[in-house]
């Protein structure tokens, strides 16, 4: 029996009755050097990547995340709890192996597609051999693919919001101080807070809007330069 639309509201269509649900495809979310975005948005991601791991086997999400750099400030434990199938191919030492598998042995691989698997409810690792496959092989399904039905691109994700889009607009003025500038000094000086992310998510801005606020603020002396990964406020509560 359908089942219905539980958040469809009078006056979102012209029925009288909520449609029925649709059956939605499978998502393959694919991270490819997760360490990257641990290096800039560390915690945030984190629990980010988390939640989304928690719900993903419920509603059809499967979860791929891959790193050249298997240490435990990028393989944290919560998100180790959370993706209990792993994968290892040759890595440079045991402490590697252990990082990703709980266990030695992906340092001994012979590479080439060499690998350790660890399936969820397991102890016992696996060794399996990836095939190998060309460029033509990997075009050749793609084109398959492809021509088993056309894509259902969601262009608002490469368009980004209007909010979003005015907001990197805003902040880029050919090196016009922002419209958010003043407040964004009062936020740092008064709570210490030197993060572009604590910036997105006190302004709610985006990315490249908080990274410019933060270039202005080191020119005009109010945080320091990075160093060893962070910014120290300059400026005084009482200057400002």
């Amino acid at each position: 029996m359908p089942i219905p639309n539980p958040l469809w509201r009078p006056g979102d269509s012209m029925d009288n009755l909520p449609p029925p649900l649709e059956k939605l495809s499978y998502i393959v979310v694919i991270v490819d050097e997760f360490a990257d975005l641990m290096m800039v948005a560390g915690k945030q991601v984190e629990e980010l990547i988390a939640r989304l791991a928690q719900k993903a086997r419920a509603v059809g999400i499967h979860l791929i995340l891959a790193t050249q750099r298997p240490s435990v400030d990028v393989i944290t434990g919560l998100i180790k709890a959370n993706v209990p199938t792993r994968i290892a191919f040759t890595v440079a030492t045991k402490i590697d192996s252990r990082t990703i598998l709980d266990a030695g042995g992906a340092e001994s691989l012979l590479g080439k597609g060499d690998m350790l698997y660890s399936p969820q409810g397991s102890t016992e690792l696996m060794r399996i051999h990836g095939a190998f496959m060309t460029d033509d092989e990997v075009g050749r399904v793609v084109d398959d693919w492809k021509a088993r039905g056309k894509p259902n691109y969601i262009d608002g994700i490469l368009d980004g919001d209007e909010e979003e889009n005015g907001a990197d607009r805003t902040g880029d003025r050919s090196g016009e101080i922002d419209d958010l500038f003043d407040e964004v000094v009062e936020f740092v000086v008064s709570t210490g807070t030197t993060s572009i992310s604590a910036i997105q998510r006190r302004f709610r801005v985006g990315f490249n809007r908080a990274a410019n606020i933060m270039d202005q603020l080191e020119e005009q002396g109010i945080v320091s330069a990075v160093q060893n990964g962070k910014r120290e406020v300059l400026a005084r509560g009482t200057d400002y």
